[in-house]
C-alpha cells in the first residue's frame, strides 16, 4: 500500500451547531479549526444535525434548524393558497366545426 495514498486517521471533535453537543470520533477529515475538549486538543468539524438534535433520537416532533433550511424549503415548496378557479366558458361544439368548414 502506498504511504501517501490515504489521509491520516485521527480523532476529531464533532460539534452540533444547533445544540452545541460535542463528541469525539475517529475520522480521516482534515479540518483546520482546533478546539480543546476534556483537556485534549482536537480538530473540529461542525455538523448541522446529530443524535442530540435529530427528532428521531430526541423523540420530539419539533425539528431544530439553525441554518434555516426548513424555512427555506417550506417557503419554496409549502402549501400555497388556492385561488378560486376561473369560470369556464362553455362553447358550442358545433361552432368549432362550422368555423373550420369556412
Amino acid at each position: 500500500m502506498k504511504k501517501q495514498g490515504h489521509p491520516a486517521y485521527q480523532e476529531v471533535l464533532f460539534v452540533d451547531s444547533s445544540t452545541g453537543f460535542k463528541f469525539v470520533c475517529g475520522s480521516t477529515l482534515q479540518p483546520k479549526e482546533r478546539e480543546t475538549f476534556e483537556g485534549k486538543e482536537y480538530p473540529v468539524v461542525r455538523v448541522p444535525v446529530s443524535s442530540a438534535s435529530h427528532p428521531f433520537f430526541t423523540k420530539s416532533k419539533q425539528f431544530i434548524d439553525s441554518e434555516g433550511r426548513v424555512d427555506k424549503f417550506m417557503k419554496k415548496y409549502g402549501k400555497k393558497p388556492v385561488a378560486a378557479p376561473a369560470p369556464a366558458i362553455q362553447q358550442d361544439p358545433k361552432a368549432k366545426t362550422k368555423a373550420k368548414k369556412k
